[in-house]
């Protein structure tokens, strides 16, 4: 106990829980993701799918365990961004770049806020939004996607999703201790591939939903 309470109050040890939740986050979009594409399965099967995770007997355990992951994953980053602050209060007048420096790496604590927001506005509206009825989940999603202007605010917080995780996916895998010229490569690749693929699924879902109404709000 005592080896693994140091190991966590270590800067190297916080870093290593901020990589591990970030990996455990990242195993949720994954599932999160594929739940959501049964809307382009169909009504029946999407409000099929959201009946069978609601009434999960252990939906709320879940529920506070994914929140505390994320929880931990904000604080002990912030912990860590604070704590470097004052070691180096002055900023170098120069960045400069080592080669691993990307938008992604230069944007993580907005990328990391606009994800923040979205998870928020999300929550309020889309899992205690008013539905059409108890077991329509579909026609709230429906409703919302129905202007432009959520589809646009939702793609956009994909677009910053998208962007932090190309860095955060691979920089978790450099934590561990995987840094190697031969594979380091080929995780960033992987990294980028994986940011591209979910932000893009993600946002795909709004923007088919409003095409499919049809219409103009």
């Amino acid at each position: 106990m005592e080896t693994l309470n140091r190991i966590v109050t270590s800067s190297i040890g916080r870093k290593l829980v901020v990589a591990l939740m970030g990996l455990l986050l990242c195993g949720f979009l994954v599932g999160h993701l594929g739940g959501n594409l049964f809307l382009f399965v169909g009504k029946d099967a999407f409000n099929a799918y959201a009946h069978h995770l609601e009434t999960f007997p252990l939906l709320v355990p879940v529920e506070l365990g994914l929140a505390g992951v994320a929880l931990v994953h904000i604080l002990v980053t912030l912990y860590l961004q604070l704590t470097s602050l004052a070691a180096r209060p002055e900023r170098y007048a120069v960045t400069q770049s080592k080669g691993g420096r990307t938008w992604g790496s230069s944007t993580m604590i907005y990328t990391a806020a606009a994800v923040l927001l979205f998870i928020v506005v999300h929550v309020a509206t889309l899992k205690y939004g008013a539905r059409p009825s108890p077991e329509d989940l579909h026609g709230l999603v429906m409703r919302y996607f129905s202007s432009w202007g959520w589809v646009a605010f939702y793609a956009g917080c994909m677009a910053c999703l998208g962007l932090h995780l190309s860095h955060g996916f691979w920089s978790a895998f450099q934590t561990f201790g995987v840094d190697h010229p031969k594979y380091t490569p080929v995780i960033k690749g992987l990294g980028t591939a994986f940011a591209v693929a979910v932000s893009l699924a993600f946002a795909s879902i709004p923007v088919w939903a409003r095409i499919a109404m049809g219409g103009s709000q």
